[in-house]
């Protein structure tokens, strides 16, 4: 049997937000003015990827809620500090109208969207990476995702940190080569690290190298804290001091961290098309928005992928 290429699971937001970043608003706008740099940025993300790694299968996933109320419930500083003053997440003026708009792309090409209410884009990407048929490859520029690898199910990460030209192709020795730590130790060494995009405050003086050197040692968090109650265990006196004081948020860091592989998600249509599932929309859009470079590339990436 032939082998079958990955299916491509997309972090959505990760992507537009880098595409926002990194094209300016005046280099693209709609006929109205109205900017269109994320739109435009991501569309060219996916006809690079599509390109690059000649994939049939795509998912784009969503936020439906980024920051989760059981998440928030273990952990009260999870993202507080990127809470908006009138609620929901920060977010630049001319970035959240864009979304609407990248969203009704991908419809008019055909190409699957899907978000989880109670759930971030990371939840549902390791859903699919785990319940898709393999192997699988997951775009993203969140870290978080490395603890997805899973060299056994054949699920790499396509890290982004420097751009889709320039992504890392990553299994599980490049996880342990990167932090020192096996992918699905990942989220364990993440919580004693800590994180401060994502309100993580970690174990005070406890670094990458600590952090690493603790969960091969102990295994992970279950394990150090297990430790911290034998008199025995070796700890140096101001490390297991600074492990003491911070038993409590050792004792759901981790939970928040691990990305949920059981989002309840009804059956997606993950087959890319090769030719948009609805032009005359597409035509639409791509002329009320300035996007028929964008669009245009991406259709032809598609149709010529084979």
């Amino acid at each position: 049997m032939a082998h079958r290429p990955p299916i491509l699971l997309i972090d959505a937001p990760s992507l537009y937000f880098r595409a926002y970043f990194g094209v300016p608003e005046s280099a693209a706008r709609a006929t109205d003015g109205s900017p269109v740099n994320a739109v435009r940025g991501f569309l060219d993300m996916l006809t690079t990827l599509v390109r690059t790694r000649r994939p049939d299968r795509m998912v784009c996933a969503l936020d439906h809620d980024w920051r989760p109320d059981w998440r928030v419930a273990l952990l009260p500083s999870y993202k507080a500090h990127r809470v908006a003053a009138e609620g929901g997440e920060e977010v630049p003026d001319t970035l959240g109208p864009q979304v609407p708009v990248i969203l009704d792309v991908l419809a008019a090409i055909g190409i699957t969207a899907v978000g989880a209410t109670g759930y971030e884009a990371d939840d549902v990407l390791g859903t699919l990476s785990v319940t898709q048929p393999a192997p699988a490859e997951v775009v993203s520029g969140d870290r978080d995702l490395f603890q997805l690898v899973d060299d056994a199910r054949g699920v790499r990460l396509l890290y982004v940190g420097r751009g889709v030209a320039k992504l890392e192709d990553c299994d599980d020795a490049a996880v342990r080569a990167r932090y020192g730590v096996p992918a699905d130790r990942y989220a364990d060494f993440a919580a004693l690290r800590g994180d401060p995009s994502d309100g993580l405050p970690g174990v005070p003086g406890v670094g990458e190298k600590t952090a690493a050197r603790l969960v091969d040692r102990y295994g992970g968090v279950a394990g150090i804290l297990a430790a911290l109650d034998d008199p025995g265990s070796g700890f140096a006196p101001g490390l297991r001091a600074r492990l003491d004081a911070a038993r409590d948020y050792l004792a759901v860091a981790p939970t928040v961290v691990r990305v949920a592989l059981d989002v309840p998600l009804s059956e997606l249509p993950t087959a890319l098309p090769q030719a948009p599932a609805d032009p005359d929309r597409l035509l639409e859009l791509a002329e009320r928005w300035n996007l028929a470079g964008s669009c245009r590339r991406l259709v032809d990436a598609l149709a010529t992928r084979d």
